[in-house]
Parts: structure tokens; sequence; C-alpha cells
């Protein structure tokens, strides 16, 4: 198959890789605090955490346009250290699915370390173990399995994302133009084999990543 075949492909596993790692540390990282901290607000800041989950793709590429834009504080700051907006281009594809991505691993981190028995945790700091020994040896292994379920979901959320990555980062072939986008563009245009092959190629991909976290048993 030609280069114009492969590249959106490779450019949503590419995408979805570095989201699926971003998401991955920083919800393991919000949801162990999450889950070890009570304070005032907690209710408001984890609705906050997980509105992307529930908000229309359209909405998220709006907010980030906002967030990031030229006329944003945060979008002049970035065109002072780059020479160049965000808007338009492989980054701006990445953040928005770790945005959309974020609240699975999120959920599924805070779940898994909610689970973990405080005594073990207490007993390693017991045993002379500081803060991160004891979350990188007792904590990670024992929501080990929670971990992974929300790092594999959100690698497949990344993989589809469509709305905020079009509002976002554009439809670039070769540089934002990610599966779901060109397999719109060939729908658009008529090209209904091409589109059926990017399809069966999402299906199966996301069908194996699936099937993975019951072969873990996570």
């Amino acid at each position: 198959m030609s280069t114009d075949f492969w590249s959106p492909l490779m450019l949503s596993i590419e995408i979805a890789f570095v989201a699926g790692i971003i998401a991955i540390i920083a919800g393991i990282l919000m949801g162990k605090w999450m889950a070890t901290h009570d304070f005032k607000g907690k209710l408001v800041l984890e609705t906050v955490l997980l509105l992307p989950l529930v908000l229309p793709p359209t909405v998220v590429g709006f907010l980030l346009i906002v967030i990031f834009g030229k006329n944003s504080m945060l979008g002049d700051i970035i065109i002072w250290l780059f020479d160049q907006p965000i808007m338009f281009t492989w980054w701006a594809a990445v953040i928005a699915s770790t945005i959309v991505a974020f609240p699975l691993m999120y959920q599924s981190a805070k779940t898994g370390f909610a689970s973990v028995d405080r005594d073990i945790e207490n007993a390693a700091r017991v045993d002379g173990a500081n803060e991160w020994q004891v979350f990188l040896y007792v904590s990670i292994p024992l929501a080990l399995k929670a971990l992974v379920s929300g790092g594999i979901l959100s690698f497949t959320r990344a993989l589809g994302e469509f709305g905020a990555t079009l509002m976002f980062a554009g439809n670039i072939p070769g540089k934002t133009q990610t599966t779901p986008l060109a397999i719109y563009m060939a729908i658009d245009s008529g090209n209904m084999p091409l589109a059926w092959t990017w399809v069966l190629c999402m299906i199966a991909i996301s069908f194996l990543l699936l099937l993975s976290i019951h072969i873990l048993k996570v």
C-alpha cells in the first residue's frame, strides 16, 4: 500500500503513544494524590478533571483554541519561546489527545490506589522507606492492574480522537491528519474502499488493545 495510506495510521499511533504516556504519568500522579488526600473543594476539582470525558469534542477543541490561541497569554508565551504558534502542529494533536485520554487514566489510577491497603504502605514506612519508595515499590505494584487497564483505555481513546484534534490541530496530511480525520475525508470524497480499509484497521487495533485487558486479567 502507498505512503498516503500508512501515513495517517502511523501518525495516529505516534500521537496516541505520546499522548498516552503523558496521560499515564499525569493520571498516576493525580490519581494517587486524590486517592490519599481530602480537602475542601476536592469534589469540584475531581469534576473538572473528568469533564473532558463528557464534554463534546468540539467544546474541548474550542477551549484549547481559547487557551493556546494567538490571542491568549499562554499562546503569546509559546510564540515567544518557539517562534511559532502551537495550533495546527503535531503537538496540538498530542495535546488534544492527551486531554480527552487523561480522565480514563485518572479514574482508573484513583480507583486502583484507593484499593491499596494502607497498612502495607505504613509497614513499608516503618521499615524505613521514604514516600517515593513507598509509591514506587508498594503502591504502584499493588495498583498495577488498574494502572495497566487505564493506560490501555487511554491509548485507545487517544487513538480515536477526532473533534478536538480537527478544531485545534487541523487536518493537515502528513502532519496532523490522523486516521479518524482521514476516514472522514475519504467518506467526504466518496472513496469508500479506502475509508473501509482504515476503519477495519482501527477496529483491529482497538479490538486487540481491549482484548489484551482481558488476557492480562485486568
